[in-house]
């Protein structure tokens, strides 16, 4: 099935897009009490969330203009006039927090109380030491492509969804192969018969993509990876492309249970007459920088990049 023209992105040429940016608050003269206006965000169903918030919101408060408390995610924060967000939790807080924010991205501090914590970086005892200098200006913002997910049948939108990680088609029960087809640029570029297929920006290579055997891409890069999921032959292998092309991906006859996932979370199920189209976002997720910070060093403390093994006991 060859999906309708679609050109390549209309919008205007991002490659003169900053990747780092000073904080808004310095802009706004907001570094001095009671300084940039925030909103502390956290998965405060994890009872450590709660205690860990409780013992950091007197040092935020000192050094923030409080604007929203919410560990609850009840409000709708693509709503609210901030500064900057201060999120506890790990990297799936961070996640949620991204695609809820929609259009209003404003720069966000993660507090790493989960697991991997590769964009929630920084531990409760690091943000009481880095809060003073974020809130003086004495940082940067880092700006990541985010894209946005579109389901389409017949020409009309089933759904559309932003995200930051990655779009994933999974085949689903029974948990036979499927065939896949992608286009770039509404040219069919090749077909896979596989598990499912991944298209990821830098910021996700390190996620699902990573786990499906595709490689890690530096966060400031401007492209996407496409992996496809256990393919059934030895020829494939993972594409990295420029971030302003337009992907679309056609399952000629999925199961029924097959279906677009966009960041861990179910989009839609798909249908042979469906095609899933995925393009850079308009929007991009933007993460507090704080010096020190090493790209390479991550990679070798958060994956264990180059450990031995047989070290660990």
């Amino acid at each position: 099935m060859d999906p309708s023209a679609s050109s390549k992105s209309t919008e205007p040429d991002h490659a003169s897009r900053p990747t780092t940016t000073l904080p808004p608050w310095v802009t706004h003269g907001r570094t001095s009490p009671p300084g940039p206006r925030t909103i502390v965000l956290g998965a405060g169903e994890r009872q450590v969330v709660r205690d860990e918030a409780a013992m950091l919101m007197p040092t935020i408060e000192r050094h923030c203009q409080v604007v929203l408390y919410d560990l609850e995610f009840s409000h709708d924060i693509s709503k609210i006039d901030a500064d900057l967000a201060i999120v506890l939790g790990g990297d799936g807080t961070l996640l949620r927090v991204a695609t809820r924010m929609q259009s209003n991205q404003i720069p966000v501090v993660g507090v790493n109380l989960g697991k991997l914590g590769f964009l929630a970086e920084l531990s409760p005892e690091e943000l009481l030491h880095s809060l003073p200098d974020i809130c003086a200006g004495r940082c940067r913002i880092q700006h990541h492509l985010m894209f946005e997910c579109t389901v389409l049948r017949d020409g009309q939108v089933l759904e559309r969804r932003l995200g930051l990680n990655e779009t994933a088609i999974r085949g689903g029960p029974p948990f036979a192969i499927v065939e896949v087809d992608l286009y770039v640029d509404a040219e069919l570029a090749t077909s896979y018969s596989c598990d499912g297929l991944i298209i990821s920006t830098p910021v996700g290579s390190t996620a699902h993509n990573l786990s499906a055997g595709g490689p890690i891409l530096r966060k400031t890069l401007e492209a996407f990876v496409v992996s496809a999921i256990s393919p059934h032959t030895l020829t494939v292998r993972p594409v990295v492309d420029d971030a302003d092309r337009v992907y679309e991906v056609v399952v000629r006859d999925p199961h029924g249970e097959t279906a677009v996932v966009v960041d861990g979370r179910l989009v839609h199920r798909l249908t042979a007459h469906d095609r899933v189209r995925v393009m850079r976002a308009k929007p991009t997720f933007q993460l507090v920088e704080i010096p020190g910070r090493h790209y390479y060093r991550t990679l070798r403390e958060k994956l264990h990049w180059g450990g031995d093994p047989r070290s660990k006991t």
